[in-house]
């Protein structure tokens, strides 16, 4: 009985060096453990904090971008449903001269309307008389057409396909446009009839191609809103 017990005291003596081993052994690994989600941790805190500023300088650049890519175009309402529709910088510049540019705003015509310098042009699709036209036009916000240049009388020749009222009247002796202004330059044709209201045959030449007729006769018109 005492060697066994003696034995089973050398046999316990042995084990426990290697319990001993193996704890420290284990307290190691959960040290390592603790020090390698530690630098995890601060990986992931790194990656996450330049993603951020990485968004940051992403949105600063856009809003940037958004206020000085595009200009807010304060059309008439009148003129169509369209309310604040936007119109690149671009554009703004091709349909303004350079040098008035930074005095004008950007605006954009209705659907319909035609762009022309300072200008919208409406050409009518129904026939009316010249008094009727200029009230037509003027519930717009504009006025029959006045052809203040060669380029505007070019223009509206080409656009257009009828014979259309302008706004110009003949008046005590004198012709004078819509806005009271009196007729400088003209572009009658050689056979001219007789009337105190001008009309602009489309199909003429450029340089001749304006009449006058009754102004209780009805025919097309075209309506003029300036910026």
């Amino acid at each position: 009985m005492y060697i066994k017990f003696f034995r089973s005291y050398v046999e316990d003596k042995k084990e426990k060096p290697d319990e001993a081993e193996l704890s420290v052994e284990l307290e190691g690994e959960e040290g390592k453990q603790d020090e390698g989600k530690t630098g995890l941790y601060r990986m992931l805190c790194l990656i996450l904090t330049i993603i951020c500023f990485l968004l940051l300088i992403l949105v600063f650049v856009l809003g940037v971008k958004l206020q000085t890519g595009s200009t807010v175009c304060s059309g008439n309402s009148r003129f169509g449903d369209q309310q604040n529709p936007t119109c690149s910088f671009e554009d703004c510049q091709s349909r303004f001269p350079k040098s008035q540019f930074n005095k004008l705003p950007c605006r954009q015509c209705a659907s319909g309307w035609l762009t022309f310098g300072k200008s919208c042009f409406f050409l009518s699709t129904t026939r009316l008389t010249w008094s009727e036209s200029q009230k037509n036009c003027s519930s717009s916000g504009g006025s029959l057409a006045i052809v203040s240049s060669q380029n505007v009388q070019n223009f509206l020749t080409k656009k257009g396909e009828l014979k259309y009222w302008i706004g110009l009247k003949h008046e005590d002796s004198t012709w004078n446009w819509v806005n009271s202004s009196k007729l400088q330059q003209s572009y009658w044709t050689e056979a001219v009839h007789n009337g105190d209201c001008a009309y602009l045959n489309s199909d003429g030449p450029v340089e001749k191609n304006w009449d006058r007729a009754s102004c209780e006769s009805t025919t097309y018109f075209i309506c003029q809103l300036q910026f």
